[in-house]
C-alpha cells in the first residue's frame, strides 16, 4: 500500500509543533477519556488543532440548520432540560489531506495500482485517514467542558457521538433549539447556524444535527389514473418478471443467486412482521433458494450504546419493500434490515449506517432508500452522508442510493408543483455511492402490451415474456409522452399546455424518477431550499465520463435505472406489507389484492442485489460499482450511441447489451414561480417572479395574484426563458435515467 502523505509522518505529534503552551492540564485529564473510547486513530500523526480554544474567538459553521427554522414556524424555547441525544460532531481533514484519501480510494478502483482491491478496515482507515488523536482528544475534551457526555469516538476518527440538554447546546454553540410548528405538525430545531471556537474550525464540519427532522422514504402507493383504469392485474410486477425483464435467470440457473453476500438495508423502523419477507418468498417461488433474513440494532464498537430499537413505526414499509425486492434480485443473499429509532437529533439510519461502516464486520452492500435536497439537507449533513460513503468504498462496500421520486426537484418532495427549481438529493448525489433512478415500461404507451405480456399467469405469478421497452418514470403532467398521450399534444406548459387543462390537472404532482447536477453540497441557500447564495455541488468523478454527460464540471446523478413505476402506465411492485394501520393490506389470497407500490426504493434495493450476484461471481467485494458502470458503458455507447442497446428495441434489443439505453420521454414536472420555471407566464409578465417562501407577489405587481389561482401551466426548466426541459433521455447518459437500465446477465458476466 501507498504510505501516508509527509504531512503525516512527524515524529513527534505534540510538543515538536504545538509548543508546551498547548499542553494543558485539560489535555493531560483526557488519558481517562482515551481508556473509554479506546481511540487509537491516527494517534502517530500531528494534530492539525494549533491554536489555543479561545471561546471569544468563535466562527460560525454555515450551513447547518433547516430552512423550517423561521418566525412564521416559531413557538418558542424548548425547556434548558431538553434532552439532545446522540447528536454526531462530523469532523474534516485538512484539503490536503482529503486529497490524499481521495487519491487512495482512486487507487483502489485502478488496476494498475498496487493497492486495486486492498480494501481497509475501519480501524486502518481510522489510522491512516482519521483526525489524529490529539486532536480527537482536543475536541472531546472541548465537548465535556461544556457538560455534554461523549458516548463514542468512532474507530474512523471522523465522527463524535456526544449528548447534552439544550441548555448546554445554546452554551457551547450559541443557537437556540425552540419548538416550531410546521404543517401542523411539531418539531423542535437550532434557530440559527451554530458556532465553535475558531481554534477548533479546521477540525470541524459540523453537527448532524440540531432538529428532529427525518429524511423522506421514496416510494409512491400504488395509484389508479382513469386512462388506464381498464388495465389487467397480470401488468403488476413480481420477482418472476423482475427475472424476466432484467435477464436475472439465466444467473440463477447458473446458482449465482448472490450466496456469500450481505445487503443491509438502511432503515429507522423494523418490519412489522418479519413473516411477511418468508410470505413474500414462498408466495413468490423464491424459497427455493438459501436466503435468509435478520433485523439487527447495529451499536457502536466502544463507548455508549447508540442505537435504540425502533420497533415497527410509519416508515415499516420502506423497510419490508426493501428486504423483500433486495431478496428478489439476490434470493441467496443474507438481507439484514439495519435499523435505529430516531433520536431528537439523529435520523436513526444515519446511526446505523455509521455503525455498520466503523463495524468489526461490515456487510459487503448496503441500500439506502432515504432522501432530502442538499439545500435542505444542509453542509454538515451533506458531509456526512459523503464522509460515510467515503469511508463505506474503501473498505469495500458497495453503496447504493435512491435517487429520488420528485424529478429534478428534490427540495419539492411531496408537493403539486415545485416552486423550489432545480436540486437533487444530498443522500444520493456523493462521488461515492450509486445513484439509482426509476423508469417505466413504455408499452401501454406504444400499445403493445400483448407484446410484452402473458394474458396468464405462471406457477410464481410472472407473466412478463421478455425485456420490455423503457421510458423515464413520470406521473407528472409535463411529461411530454403522458400529454401526447392524453390530449393528443406534447405541449406540456402555458394557458393551452396539458398541464393547464381540465385532463391534466389530475397530474398536477412533483413525482417521477429524480437526476439533475449536484448543486448545494457544500455551502449555504441564500433562499430557503433552492441552489443559490454560496452552494457548490461536488465536483465531477473522474469515471463520470460517457456518451452524454454534460461538462459541467459536478456529479450528476442518477447513474443507472430500473422500473419504478407505480402505476400510472398499469405497472407497479407487489409487496407484502401487512401492517394495514399504516396503509398496507393483508397478504393473503391473490398478490393482485396486496400492497402495491413504485418508487426509487425498489430500484436501489434490486441493483443492490443485483451487486451481490456481481460480487459472488467475482469472488470478492467491489465497492464502488461506478468506474465499472461508467467504463463498460464507454465500450457499449462509444461516441455516437447504440442503436442496437437502444431500449426502444425492446424484445428485439441485442443480447449483449449490458445497458439498455432509454432515449425516449423525460422526467419533466409542473411549476411555479421564478426558479428554473418555463411557461409564457413566466416569460412574458414580472408577476410570475414570486418568493416560494411567501408564496404570493407584492399587491403593485400588475395583475392581482388571486388571478393566477392555481396551476400557472409552467415546467421545471434549465432555462427561465426558453423550453428546456428538466430533463429529457437522449442517446447516451441523461439526468432523466442516467445510462440507462441493465441486462443483468451481461452486467455480471462482463464484470472485469
Amino acid at each position: 500500500m501507498a504510505g501516508p502523505s509527509d504531512a503525516r509522518q512527524g515524529r513527534h505529534p505534540l510538543v515538536g509543533r504545538l509548543g508546551l503552551a498547548f499542553i494543558s492540564a485539560a489535555l493531560f485529564a483526557l488519558v481517562s477519556t482515551l481508556v473509554l473510547y479506546g481511540q487509537t486513530a491516527n494517534a502517530g500523526t500531528r494534530p492539525i488543532l494549533t491554536e489555543r480554544i479561545d471561546e471569544g474567538k468563535r466562527v460560525v459553521l454555515v450551513g447547518n440548520s433547516r430552512p423550517e427554522a423561521n418566525a412564521t414556524n416559531d413557538r418558542g424555547l424548548v425547556a434548558d432540560s431538553f434532552q439532545m441525544e446522540h447528536m454526531l460532531l462530523q469532523l474534516q481533514l485538512p484539503p490536503d489531506e482529503e486529497q490524499a484519501l481521495e487519491e487512495f480510494i482512486e487507487q483502489l478502483y485502478d488496476p494498475a495500482s498496487p493497492n486495486f482491491h486492498q480494501w481497509l478496515t475501519a480501524q486502518q482507515f481510522g489510522e491512516r485517514f482519521g483526525l489524529p488523536q490529539a486532536d480527537l482528544n482536543t475536541i472531546a475534551a472541548w465537548l465535556k467542558s461544556h457538560g455534554f457526555q461523549v458516548n463514542a469516538v468512532y474507530p474512523s476518527g471522523m465522527v463524535i457521538d456526544f449528548s447534552g440538554a439544550a441548555r448546554e447546546v445554546r452554551e457551547a454553540f450559541g443557537t437556540e433549539i425552540h419548538y416550531l410548528d410546521v404543517n401542523g405538525a411539531r418539531h423542535v430545531a437550532n434557530m440559527s447556524d451554530p458556532q465553535i471556537p475558531a481554534a477548533l474550525a479546521p477540525a470541524v464540519a459540523g453537527i448532524i444535527s440540531l432538529h428532529d427532522f427525518t429524511p423522506r422514504v421514496m416510494h409512491k402507493m400504488r395509484s389508479d389514473y382513469t386512462f388506464t383504469s381498464g388495465k389487467a392485474v397480470y401488468e403488476a410486477v413480481v420477482p418472476a418478471d423482475l427475472a424476466m425483464i432484467y435477464n436475472l435467470n439465466p444467473l440463477f440457473s447458473k446458482n449465482i443467486t448472490g450466496a456469500g453476500q450481505t445487503v443491509a438495508v438502511i432503515e429507522d423502523s423494523n418490519v412489522y412482521n418479519p413473516s411477511d419477507w418468508t410470505t413474500f418468498r414462498n408466495t413468490f417461488g423464491l424459497s427455493i433458494y438459501p436466503g435468509s433474513f435478520t433485523q439487527v440494532q447495529p451499536q457502536p464498537l466502544s463507548g455508549a450504546p447508540n442505537c435504540r430499537n425502533p420497533g415497527a413505526n410509519a416508515d415499516d414499509g420502506e423497510a419490508i419493500l426493501d428486504a423483500e425486492w433486495a431478496s428478489a434480485a439476490a434470493p441467496g443473499a443474507s438481507i439484514v434490515v439495519a435499523a435505529c429509532a430516531d433520536t431528537r437529533t439523529t435520523f436513526g439510519g444515519l446511526i446505523a449506517l455509521e455503525n455498520l461502516v466503523n463495524g468489526a464486520s461490515p456487510p459487503q452492500i448496503v441500500s439506502i432508500s432515504y432522501g432530502e435536497c442538499e439545500a435542505s439537507n444542509g453542509a454538515a449533513a451533506n458531509a456526512a452522508y459523503n464522509a460515510a460513503y467515503e469511508q463505506a468504498v474503501s473498505e469495500g462496500i458497495s453503496v447504493f442510493v435512491a435517487a429520488g421520486d420528485e424529478g429534478a426537484a428534490s427540495c419539492d418532495a411531496g408537493a403539486s408543483q415545485a416552486t423550489h427549481g432545480i436540486g437533487v438529493s444530498g443522500f444520493a448525489s456523493t462521488p461515492y455511492n450509486v445513484a439509482v433512478g426509476g423508469t417505466d415500461f413504455g408499452d401501454t404507451y406504444a400499445g403493445t402490451n400483448g407484446t410484452y405480456w402473458s394474458s396468464t399467469n405462471g406457477p410464481s405469478y410472472g407473466s412478463a415474456l421478455s425485456y420490455i421497452p423503457e421510458i423515464p418514470w413520470n406521473d407528472s403532467c409535463a411529461s411530454v409522452l403522458l400529454a401526447g398521450y392524453v390530449s393528443g399534444s406534447d405541449i406540456t406548459y402555458g394557458p393551452n399546455g396539458f398541464c393547464n387543462s381540465r385532463a391534466g390537472r389530475q397530474y398536477e404532482q412533483v413525482v417521477a424518477g429524480s437526476g439533475g447536477p449536484s448543486g448545494c453540497a457544500t455551502g449555504a441557500p441564500s433562499v430557503r431550499g433552492v441552489v443559490s447564495g454560496s452552494c457548490q455541488g461536488y465536483p465531477k468523478p473522474s469515471w463520470q465520463s460517457v456518451l452524454g454527460n454534460p461538462g459541467d464540471g459536478v456529479r450528476d446523478i442518477p447513474d443507472v435505472s430500473l422500473f419504478a413505476g407505480n402505476g400510472l402506465w398499469g405497472h407497479y411492485y407487489v409487496t407484502c406489507w401487512s401492517d394495514i394501520r399504516n396503509g398496507g393490506a393483508s397478504c393473503t389470497g391473490a398478490p393482485s389484492t396486496w400492497s402495491g407500490a413504485g418508487g426509487t426504493s425498489f430500484s436501489s434495493a434490486i441493483m443492490a442485489g443485483i451487486q451481490a450476484l456481481v460480487n459472488q461471481r467475482a469472488g470478492s467485494r467491489q465497492g464502488n460499482p461506478n468506474p465499472v458502470y461508467y467504463g463498460l458503458a464507454t465500450v457499449e455507447y462509444g461516441a455516437t450511441g447504440s442503436s442496437s442497446c437502444n431500449s426502444s428495441n425492446g424484445r428485439t434489443a441485442a443480447s449483449s447489451c449490458a445497458f439498455y439505453d432509454v432515449t425516449q420521454g423525460d422526467m419533466d414536472v409542473n411549476c411555479a414561480g421564478s426558479y428554473n420555471c418555463y411557461g409564457p407566464l413566466n416569460r412574458d409578465r414580472d408577476y410570475q417572479k414570486r418568493d416560494p417562501e411567501r408564496g404570493f407577489p407584492p399587491l403593485n405587481w400588475f395583475m392581482p395574484w388571486f388571478m393566477l389561482s392555481g396551476s400557472d401551466g409552467g415546467v421545471l426548466s434549465t432555462s427561465d426563458s426558453s423550453y428546456s426541459r428538466a430533463y429529457g433521455a437522449g442517446p447516451g447518459w441523461d439526468f432523466a435515467t442516467g445510462i440507462g437500465t441493465i441486462n443483468a446477465y451481461e452486467l455480471v458476466t462482463q464484470w472485469p
